[in-house]
């Protein structure tokens, strides 16, 4: 079974990858428009889900995840469909052209992937988001949702695989959604029709899958973001950016877990900060050289707030509205911390000192590095990715949010009129190569 599922979709990415972009991005506007006629159907299946993850007894944070009325994320879903649509076509785009001699011209184009696995856990949205990403960037894609999402990926996979076959040009199979974990390990055997596995979801979710597949994995386990406080900071500043790196979602992987107080800020700077964290409901996690030295009135007004951070804190992702807090002497032993102890996701410092800053953005060992803004814009429709497959901390392929660019890859194009290796130098021949590089700008094949 699992490798009939693979084949299929080796098939057909065959095909998809063939057609036009405008073949491409009509059948995303037409998904759009089937997915808000049945809005009302999705919503409720989503509900029951939530009321079975609710009995369950399951994490705030996944509940958070899973639910797709809150904060306009139906809307946002849909919307983020046409986003992608939007897009310039990724695929059959020169990228290098050289005149090798007379009548032979080598090109570097863009291409897909080819076959995707992607596995996620408790987001609905994320078969929208892919099924866009993938069929805009010709590839195919198998998907697997976790099972506290399963009747709302039921619904959204029905109407989704209706839409596909009967109203678009999209090859059958392009888009397959599979639903038990065991066609998911013997999915993970068919590297001869899968191309590239890409996990949303836990730490435990990641590590097992790249455990168990020879397929290459893209894709990121835990989101330890930090905020590092240079004493130079603006205070007004500061305090709206961490709020808002922890409060805006706390649930999601680019959300701030761990803030680094420069030990030559300012007593009353450091007081601010950390009774704003206070007001906002945020649990202080703080490690006891620094515990020993804070204003003692916040102890005696927030003490069921403040808690002693053990080293683990500085290595955990909460996904809750908790924090790790200690000091560290510079920015050259934020970094050091940083480096050692985060997950290469999304790291910010704030500072008015440029100098201060450069080294910090140059030093930092993460796929996302910022100066004065919040961690939580890490994501792929903030990066005008339209929306995006994942995040990676990967250092090949791609890294940060990976939208169409990261679900391309290239191959060459060589096109001549009869020549052979033999007349060439080198190859047993006399002529010589003229190696004239081309502007690829200008190539349209």
């Amino acid at each position: 079974m699992a490798e009939e599922i693979a084949k299929n979709a080796h098939k057909a990415s065959t095909i998809l990858k063939t057609l036009t972009d405008k073949q491409r991005s009509d059948a995303l506007y037409k998904i759009r428009d089937g997915l808000l006629l049945s809005k009302d159907k999705i919503l409720l299946a989503n509900k029951i889900d939530m009321e079975n993850a609710i009995s369950n007894n399951l994490s705030n944070s996944l509940i958070k995840r899973l639910d797709l009325s809150i904060n306009n994320k139906f809307d946002s879903m849909c919307n983020g469909i046409i986003d992608v649509a939007k897009l310039d076509d990724p695929i059959n785009n020169c990228t290098l052209a050289t005149e090798l001699d007379d009548n032979l011209n080598l090109y570097r184009l863009t291409c897909p992937v080819g076959v995707l696995l992607i596995i996620f856990e408790s987001r609905p949205e994320v078969i929208a988001n892919i099924t866009a990403l993938a069929i805009k960037s010709g590839n195919a894609a198998i998907l697997k949702g976790g099972k506290e999402s399963l009747n709302t990926f039921k619904e959204m996979s029905l109407i989704i695989n209706e839409i596909l076959i009967n109203k678009t040009d999209i090859p059958i199979n392009s888009i397959q959604l599979i639903n038990t974990r065991d066609e998911v390990s013997n999915l993970l055997n068919q590297d001869k029709f899968i191309d590239l596995v890409i996990p949303r979801g836990s730490n435990e979710l990641v590590k097992n899958i790249k455990n168990n597949t020879k397929i290459p994995v893209l894709g990121h386990a835990d989101g330890i973001c930090s905020i590092y406080l240079d004493k130079d900071l603006d205070i007004n500043k500061a305090i709206k950016i961490i709020i808002d790196s922890k409060t805006n979602y706390p649930a999601g992987c680019n959300a701030v877990e761990t803030l680094l107080i420069d030990s030559n800020l300012s007593k009353e700077n450091e007081t601010k900060i950390l009774k704003s964290l206070l007001n906002s409901k945020i649990n202080l996690h703080i490690d006891s050289n620094l515990l020993n030295k804070i204003d003692k009135s916040l102890i005696d007004n927030y003490s069921n707030q403040i808690i002693l951070a053990n080293d683990e804190d500085f290595n955990k992702e909460f996904l809750s509205l908790d924090i790790a807090i200690k000091n560290v002497n510079n920015v050259q032993d934020a970094i050091l911390h940083i480096n050692e102890h985060s997950s290469k996701h999304t790291e910010s410092i704030i500072t008015e000192n440029e100098e201060t800053a450069n080294i910090f953005l140059k030093g930092i060992d993460s796929s996302g590095v910022y100066w004065n803004c919040s961690t939580r814009f890490a994501d792929g429709f903030r990066y005008g990715f339209g929306t995006e497959v994942g995040i990676s901390t990967n250092k090949i392929h791609s890294r940060g949010p990976v939208g169409l660019e990261g679900l391309v890859c290239y191959y060459y194009q060589l096109r001549g009129n009869g020549q052979v290796v033999g007349d060439y130098l080198g190859g047993g021949g006399t002529r010589v190569f003229k190696h004239k590089q081309l502007d690829p700008s200008k190539i349209h094949l």
